[in-house]
């Protein structure tokens, strides 16, 4: 284990430094300064190496979090990444975007503050990178058999990294112009560059891995056209039809769905023309959403010089503990401030939007809100508390219903369950024969780290399927590991 007596020794709880909002704020550059090698080594040493690790259970990959803890706290860089990569094909995404449900379940975390798993976790990784020991693992022979993967999210590529290394001949179809999915065209870069995802999609190219960006399938390639060409596929399109507030002045110009607006903001830092932009500049900026999403659009808005950002959520405002109903080791529903909520504006709970109000243009000028009130288990407006606040641009973030699936549907026979994914069994496979789902396609909109290990699961189903087993002996487990390669 590392440090013995680490968690006696050291009881807080150390992270790297946001940088000074003033900062921050003026680019697009992640938001943490630089990490001290002394700091994580103490934090490292925290872990208990616990008889039974709860954060095991904690993580759906099933990482090796006290061995890699164990290697940072000796120094041992080279060998913690090649643990962490044993269950984990992207660290660096995982490191930043996960809401690490594995500290919820830190036993250090019953009377002190959890081990910062996530940061010993990025760090591990970038020390990786930045000293050359991710190299490709191209395979060893090939197996003639080939595999499509559509959707170039998470899923999608864990999946086609797996079936790449395991021989199979992969292509990755994606509909936007570059790969990445949501990581991509969603994910703002003041939490995630983009530098990380080119980087790894290096490595997988070289492995043998093929991408096919801008390509749609359903409309440029059907979608059974595309099952005749290969002996498998994959479906890793993601969660992506946004929930919609159909309320009175919902087509008013100036109301936008979150997704559209960080999309083309991510293309403008790539140096992309985006034509009539969708802009926060000089204006009066309400995010309805108090989510991740909502979270993204609130940073974003900071950046382009917002007038003022009013974030609303029409729910109770989560405690700041632990709730009794929670217990550890559950991953709790916490009141969170990330770095965009420290960046300024405002945030409202118990908030019902009632209507958008339009200006004598016929644009968005205000949204009329009221207080939220619980009747017989619903939230609703409670009347006379209506008020309005001024907005000149409303984004929603308000989740997602599930996968595009009209297609599929048609075009290769996939069935929609009652939740609006794509129905699978436990071993990920549809009614098609050599057709697969897996992440939010057919989990629903969920985090990150589950869509790699339901990506890394479906690939070892699909090689199974490929060599002839088409009928596992028994349900994976939703926390199975991928098959070794």
């Amino acid at each position: 284990m590392a440090d013995p007596k680490g968690f006696l020794k050291v009881t807080e709880r150390e992270l790297p430094k946001r940088r000074p909002v003033p900062v921050r704020i003026m680019d697009w550059k992640e938001v943490y300064e630089p990490g001290d090698s002394a700091q994580l080594r103490r934090q490292a040493g925290r872990c208990m190496d616990c008889g039974i690790p709860f954060c095991h259970q904690g993580c759906p990959l099933g990482n090796l979090i006290p061995e890699w803890n164990d290697l940072m706290w000796r120094g041992e860089g080279r060998a913690a990444i090649e643990r962490l990569h044993a269950t984990n094909n992207f660290p660096e995404f995982t490191g930043r975007l996960c809401p690490a449900p594995c500290e919820s379940a830190c036993v250090l975390g019953i009377n002190q503050p959890a081990v910062t798993i996530k940061q010993v976790e990025v760090s591990i990784i970038d020390q990786a990178f930045g000293s050359g020991w991710v190299q490709p693992q191209p395979p060893g022979r090939l197996t003639g058999k080939t595999v499509a993967v559509v959707g170039s999210g998470p899923a999608g590529l864990a999946a086609a990294q797996q079936l790449t290394r395991a021989g199979h001949t992969v292509a990755v179809y994606e509909r936007d112009d570059r790969i990445g999915g949501l990581l991509r065209y969603g994910i703002p870069d003041f939490k995630m560059e983009k530098k990380h995802i080119d980087a790894r999609l290096a490595q997988m190219t070289a492995e043998g891995t093929r991408f096919r960006a801008g390509v749609e399938i359903g409309v440029d390639l059907a979608w059974d056209e595309l099952r005749r060409r290969y002996d498998a596929v994959v479906v890793a399109t993601g969660a992506l039809v946004p929930r919609d507030l159909p309320i009175p002045g919902r087509d008013l110009p100036g109301v936008h769905f979150a997704m559209e607006y960080l999309a083309q903001s991510n293309r403008v830092i790539a140096g992309d023309d985006v034509f009539d932009q969708i802009s926060a500049e000089g204006k009066h900026v309400v995010v309805l959403g108090g989510g991740d999403t909502g979270a993204d659009c609130i940073g974003t808005a900071h950046r382009q010089g917002a007038l003022s950002v009013t974030n609303l959520a029409i729910g109770k405002q989560p405690s700041a503990t632990r709730s009794a109903d929670q217990p550890w080791p559950m991953h709790p529903n916490l009141f969170e401030v990330q770095s965009a909520h420290e960046e300024g504006g405002q945030r409202q709970y118990l908030a019902s939007t009632v209507e958008f109000l339009a200006n004598d243009a016929g644009e968005v000028r205000a949204i009329r809100v009221a207080e939220t009130e619980y009747l017989d288990g619903r939230r609703v407006p409670k009347a006379g508390t209506e008020r309005e606040i001024p907005a000149d641009l409303v984004l929603l973030a308000l989740g997602f219903t599930g996968p595009e699936t009209e297609a599929a549907g048609d075009q290769l026979g996939l069935r929609p369950t009652e939740r609006g994914n794509f129905a699978r069994e436990a071993d990920y496979a549809t009614d098609e024969p050599g057709v697969f789902v897996a992440g939010d396609a057919g989990r629903g909109q969920s985090l990150i780290v589950w869509a790699i290990a339901e990506g890394r699961a479906a690939a070892a189903s699909v090689d199974r399927y490929l060599e002839g087993e088409t009928q596992l002996p028994s349900p994976i487990p939703a926390t199975a590991r991928a098959f070794a390669v």
